[in-house]
Order: structure tokens, then C-alpha cells, then sequence
């Protein structure tokens, strides 16, 4: 299981916000790229980095420092604000590994479909963000007419393999993620669900290891000190399941 560290970008800062909410920040570092390399040299594989600013339809898209991260040589899992697949085009020509799609999938499924066929399904990750079990949209303002499992279903069937999960009322709380949820949701869609909001325990990685995730984000927690990375890549299988 993979652990990707997440570095959150808003006017050029890494920040975290509680339940999603841009009214409730907290500013961890204003040097994305000295964040990026901590966690590099801590052993990270893969870092998971959202535009805030793209999220809440915001003007700056923080591309110079996705791209300044990526010639770090590390992998990139990048997502925000990405609603066409020119968007999604152009962070994968800045750098970034895989892409997330979470508007676009509630949106225009078939813009997805076409991502996977132009792109390869290693390269795209739809996001299944919901709050009290309905999938939220445009920069999770927006509750949409779905859930995580009814989505993802409909997503595997056009050769979507991966998926971030998040239940966004416990994202930046350190009140322990979904795990119930997260589980099912991987068993019932047979995705590859990376597990995100609250992660705040060694415990919790272990369960959703062994309930069969494939990958757990974590903000806070590392930022606060709660978790180190080392002992967070331990929980998960160790650097060989990277």
C-alpha cells in the first residue's frame, strides 16, 4: 500500500483546510519545493498534491510548482480544479504522474472514459469525495446526485483503475479516516481506492491494508507530527509495496 504524503497548494503555500472549508486554513510552509524534499528525503515515493486555488476556481494554478516538484524526480499524483481534459493535459505535460478527475467524472463521465483511452489507466485517478455518503463536486461545494460506490461502479466499467476516496468531514480533523467506507468501497467497485480525510493513527493504515486499499494520503498527521513518515510506510507494507 502505498503512502503519499499531501502537499496542498493555495497562493503558492502549503495549507491544509478542515472539512474543506478555504475559511478554516492553516498555513504549514510557504516553500512547496523544501516541503517536497522532506518528504523525499524521508523516503516518500509518491507526493499528492491538490491546487486549491483551481479547486475554488481561483486564478492561480500553481503550475510552476507542480513542474519544479516533479524535476525532483518524484511522483506526482496531482489534482484541483482539473474540469476539462485540456486541464488534465496539461498538468500530466508539467510533470504530474497521474491526474485527478473528481468534477469531470460527476460531470462529462465520458471526458474520463477518454482519458483513460488517450492516456492509460495508470495515468488517472477519479476522485470519490462524498459528505454523509453523496459524492460533493466543484471544490466539494456542491453535493451531487450519486455516491461513492454508484460512481464507482460506473467508472470501472470504462477502465478507470484507480480512485481517492475521501470523507470530507473528517479531512484535516485527525479524527480517523473512513475505514468502514473506504473498504467497502474498494470491494464493491473492485478499484484501487487510496484512502484519505483524518488519517491519524498507524492503526488505521494497518486496517485499511488489510481491507485491501491500495493507498492512504496523509496531511496533517505528518505535518503535526502525529505520524512520521518512516513508521507510516512501516504500517502500509513497507517501502517494497511502493
Amino acid at each position: 500500500m502505498i503512502v503519499y504524503p499531501a502537499i496542498d497548494l493555495r497562493g503558492g503555500q502549503v495549507v491544509r483546510l478542515r472539512e474543506g472549508d478555504p475559511r478554516r486554513q492553516i498555513v504549514f510552509s510557504q516553500d512547496p519545493l523544501a516541503t517536497a524534499r522532506r518528504w523525499i528525503d524521508q523516503g516518500a515515493q509518491w507526493l499528492h498534491m491538490v491546487n486549491l486555488d483551481g479547486a475554488f476556481a481561483a486564478a492561480n494554478d500553481n503550475s510552476t510548482i507542480l513542474e519544479a516538484v516533479a524535476r525532483l524526480g518524484i511522483k506526482v499524483q496531482f489534482g484541483g480544479g482539473l474540469r476539462t481534459l485540456d486541464d488534465a493535459e496539461r498538468a500530466l505535460a508539467q510533470g504530474a504522474a497521474r491526474v485527478v478527475l473528481g468534477t469531470l467524472a460527476v460531470r462529462e463521465p465520458d471526458a474520463v472514459r477518454e482519458a483513460v483511452l488517450r492516456w492509460g489507466s495508470d495515468k488517472v485517478c477519479v476522485a470519490l469525495d462524498a459528505r454523509d455518503g453523496r459524492i460533493v463536486a466543484e471544490g466539494w461545494q456542491q453535493i451531487a446526485d450519486s455516491d461513492p460506490i454508484t460512481l464507482g461502479r460506473a467508472m470501472a466499467r470504462i477502465g478507470v483503475r484507480h480512485a481517492l476516496f475521501t470523507d470530507v468531514t473528517r479531512d484535516g480533523s485527525l479524527a480517523g479516516c473512513n475505514v468502514p467506507a473506504t473498504i467497502a468501497l474498494a470491494q464493491a467497485t473492485g478499484l484501487h481506492v487510496i484512502a484519505s480525510g483524518g488519517v491519524s493513527s498507524l492503526d488505521e493504515i494497518r486496517e485499511l491494508r488489510a481491507g485491501g486499499a491500495a493507498g492512504v494520503v496523509i496531511g496533517m498527521a505528518l505535518y503535526e507530527g502525529k505520524l512520521t513518515l518512516a513508521d507510516a510506510q512501516s504500517a502500509a507494507g513497507g517501502l517494497d509495496a511502493c
